[in-house]
């Protein structure tokens, strides 16, 4: 579990409004499967993440790290930025 502080909105109108950001994995299992990757064991092959990091990430029961993240993205050539979403800090407990 990460122990870093949520980011809070500098925007006044959201004042105290606090997220966090998380792996999409709807996003992510959509642009794998464009790249013909439509199991777990694909991504993996692909990115090089362990296959059971994989399916825990997929499931949603964890969060790639930042080295996993960015494989991710590499492995699929896209914008770390699109595969993640924003979540407010209760949601994301």
């Amino acid at each position: 579990m990460s122990k870093e502080r949520p980011a809070t909105s500098a925007d006044p109108c959201t004042e105290g409004s606090e997220y966090v950001f998380r792996l999409n994995t709807a996003k992510l299992r959509y642009i794998a499967k464009n790249h013909g990757d439509s199991s777990g064991y694909a991504i993996s092959r692909r990115t090089g993440i362990s296959e059971s990091s994989v399916y825990r990430i997929l499931s949603g029961t964890a969060q790639p790290d930042l080295n996993s993240a960015m494989r991710i993205a590499e492995a699929y050539d896209v914008d770390l930025r699109r595969l993640m979403k924003r979540v407010p800090v209760g949601a994301a407990a």
